[in-house]
């Protein structure tokens, strides 16, 4: 039985919806449509491409499942015989790559149903949070489908000579609503990508297994998951109106001057550190804002939603170990995406340009100027054009400052317990003991406050053994067994009654912030990619890029939340160097914002190398793509000192 929290906007799943076929009055009208077989045509006049180079419409469903039968038997390349297109009453089956063997990745299709059959109507697409929501939607509705007859499943392993293979599997979301390339919306078709590992026993094909999941199977995972008058309308329009409420809260922070919003009835914490569900039972704490600062937004469809507000500045989140601290830091770590109903974080959004930030000892890092932050290296090392390939606790969460403000971050979220002691707070003892001429490090507390009341740069800051952070931040909450408490109002009075001259001291000694200055990537620093002579870049897991003989290690990039987008990160990086866009010209920002408008205007197809089309890309924020460039061993870059610091 669906539960619901009254008066909240959280509730665990949709109550029971109708069918569009109940005889209780619609909510729209579904368009009107004929059941006639598309034809050639229509087939014809869309990319139906493979990598075979095939536009060809080879015949009808029948026609597929004879071949299917004819080939039962035969050596494995003999699937290739598929390539083409194929003629279902309801839709197109587009065969874009065979498998060279059953070891080999799985073998590519599309399906592409006319928009008229599909019947989706236009308010569920009229916008772009809206598409996106339904192609998410969508998606899920394929897996599943999938999943409940068993068709993602495959043989077991019976060794050399034993059945391998048929499964149907598409691009899995999981509590996050990405914009993803699984589900695509074209002028005439609604598009899905999928994989088919094709059967077969040793290297012999199974072509009657092969017919029971395309000929019999995939027709029902369609009609159920794919046809709107076989969906529930209710549950759909529910998914869409979640997401297209979490994006108005979190582009109207600003309009509200904060940078963060934790919705009144909202589950935090996850189900287990392995799952990102959330924690479900009786003890479960739900988020309930301090009234000092609760705030309100008038949602497009949910109404009116009260939460904690978090507002621009420097605010610090304190409390005990194990109170909840960095439960609620985690929590707007992935606030820049929009979540499913029933995740418990729908309504915890951030700034859109919110980065974690944390110390990564070992990583490169070319040519960052971190002079902000560290000085007088011994050796006279230079820290305006910063250079290592074994970066130290406090160089390396420098460098990560620095690069996230080049690539665009406004908003900095940090956890002392992943960062480097020496670069955050350096105490008063400490300043007497080793002076500062001494001291190449100018700690993070004595730059946060410049970094806001200079450059808008905020900061999030999760703190449990400093209170010298009291003197510089705006706004302290204490967490005490997972509820919030405002108690900015008493931090400041223990400044007074405690006053700390760590703070004064070391800020009378130091220089003031400057943005970082932007780096240009020369392009013969990135063949290190090629291998035998072709280039190869490929994502192998969620924090791991393949790059040439070398890897991109992304386990400090907490925001990355689904290997899809990893993907689509590596993809993106050998898109720039075969579009010439990385010329030794561009610096990164502008690299970034060529990015970003390419796929806006045409999608994450735009980032496939060659003519293929992939069905599993999620689409990654400009931060992590700047990210892995920086973690790139072997880049070069060319300061660009004349690009103004201004326009950062």
């Amino acid at each position: 039985m669906s539960e619901k929290r009254v008066g909240s906007v959280f509730k665990r799943g949709v109550s029971s919806g109708r069918k569009l076929q109940d005889s209780r009055r619609p909510r729209y009208v579904l368009p009107e449509y004929t059941r006639e077989v598309p034809g050639k045509e229509l087939f014809e006049t869309q990319d139906i491409r493979s990598e075979e180079g095939s536009k060809e419409l080879r015949g009808t469903w029948e026609d597929l499942r004879k071949l299917l039968i004819r080939i039962d038997g035969q050596r494995y390349p003999a699937y290739k015989d598929l390539y083409g297109g194929w003629r279902h009453p309801s839709f197109f089956l587009a065969v874009e790559n065979i498998q060279s063997d059953p070891f080999a990745p799985p073998s590519r299709f599309r399906v592409l149903i006319p928009r008229n059959i599909a019947g989706f109507p236009e308010q569920t697409y009229n916008s772009k949070p809206r598409e996106v929501a339904l192609r998410d939607f969508i998606t899920r509705k394929f897996w599943a489908s999938c999943h409940g007859l068993h068709l993602d499943k495959a043989a077991p392993n019976r060794g050399w000579g034993g059945s391998k293979g048929a499964n149907l599997n598409i691009d899995k979301p999981k509590q996050h609503i990405l914009e993803r390339s699984s589900c695509v919306f074209t002028d005439k078709f609604v598009e899905l990508r999928f994989t088919v590992a094709l059967p077969a026993r040793g290297r012999t094909i199974e072509g009657n297994r092969a017919k029971e999941i395309l000929i019999d199977g995939l027709p029902q995972v369609v009609t159920s998951s794919c046809l709107m008058e076989n969906l529930d309308y209710d549950e759909l329009m529910d998914h869409i109106k979640v997401a297209e409420d979490q994006e108005f809260l979190r582009s109207n922070l600003k309009s509200m001057k904060l940078i963060a919003f934790v919705a009144d009835g909202a589950v935090l914490p996850r189900k287990s550190g392995a799952s990102d569900e959330p924690l479900i039972g009786s003890g479960v704490v739900h988020f309930e804002s301090p009234e000092s600062m609760r705030v309100s937004f008038r949602l497009p469809n949910h109404g009116v939603i009260t939460g904690m507000g978090i507002p621009e500045g420097v605010t610090l989140i304190v409390g005990g170990g194990f109170h909840g601290k960095s439960t609620l830091l985690q929590a707007l770590e992935v606030g820049i995406y929009n979540h499913i109903r029933g995740d418990g974080r729908e309504f915890v959004c951030v700034d859109p340009n919110t980065t974690k930030i944390r110390a990564e000892d070992g990583r490169a890092v070319t040519c960052v100027d971190i002079s902000s932050f560290i000085k007088n290296l011994p050796f006279g090392k230079d820290t305006q054009s910063f250079s290592t390939e074994d970066a130290s606790g406090s160089t390396s969460q420098a460098a990560n400052i620095m690069e996230a403000v080049e690539a665009g971050a406004t908003t900095l979220l940090v956890d002392e317990d992943t960062c480097a002691t020496n670069f955050m707070i350096r105490d008063r003892r400490m300043q007497v003991l080793v002076s500062k001429d001494k001291e190449p490090i100018t700690p993070f507390i004595s730059r946060v406050r410049d970094m806001y009341e200079k450059f808008g740069i905020s900061t999030i800051l999760v703190i449990g053994g400093s209170g010298d952070y009291f003197d510089v931040c705006d706004t302290v909450i204490l967490m005490d067994s997972y509820r919030p408490y405002d108690v900015t109002k008493r931090a400041k009075e223990i400044v007074t009654e405690l006053p700390s001259m760590a703070i004064e001291a070391e800020r009378k000694d130091s220089d003031t912030f400057m943005l970082p200055c932007m780096r240009a990537p020369i392009p013969a620093s990135l063949e290190g990619a090629r291998r035998g002579g072709r280039r190869r870049i490929r994502a192998t897991d969620l924090y791991t890029i393949e790059f040439g003989s070398g890897e991109i290690e992304l386990d400090a990039v907490e925001q990355l939340v689904d290997p899809s987008q990893t993907r689509a990160v590596a993809d993106t990086l050998d898109m720039l160097l075969d579009a010439g866009l990385i010329d030794g010209k561009r610096v990164i920002r502008e690299l970034l914002d060529s990015i970003e408008v390419l796929i806006d205007q045409k999608g994450l197809d735009c980032i496939a190398p060659g003519r293929a089309i992939f069905g599993n890309y999620a689409r990654p924020r400009r931060l992590e793509l700047a990210a892995a460039l920086n973690r790139l061993r072997g880049l070069q870059v060319t300061q660009k000192r004349d690009f103004s610091r201004s326009s950062s």
